[in-house]
């Protein structure tokens, strides 16, 4: 019997060591905050900000197209453009190019 109390001290230690380790590596890799999560997150992120550039770029193209139609510094050409749109107006001798889609602006 004190022979495997004796062994025991030096296994016992060793044994719940690795088990804690597990238990922690475990919830490391797979728990709420875990390292898989935190890739997740930055996946998540990066495609949001994919996105956020695709999107401010429609933004500003809209925008510059606005800017081209306020009343202070109207363009010609884009009023010209958009009474022919709107009224389906065509002058004599235009040749009307269609665009498969039909998008308007492209």
């Amino acid at each position: 019997m004190g022979e495997i109390r004796r062994r025991a001290r030096f296994v016992v230690a060793p044994v719940l060591g690795t088990l804690l380790i597990g238990y922690f590596s475990y919830h490391a890799l797979t728990g709420e905050r875990s390292l898989i999560t935190l890739w997740l997150v930055k996946q998540r992120l990066a495609e949001a900000q994919v996105t956020l550039a695709r999107v401010s770029a429609e933004r500003a193209r809209v925008q510059q197209r606005v800017d081209l139609m306020k009343s202070e510094h109207i363009d010609p050409d884009m009023l010209d453009e958009r009474v022919r749109w709107t009224l389906d107006y065509v002058a004599p001798g235009e040749v009307v190019i269609f665009r498969r889609g039909g998008e308007e602006g492209q």
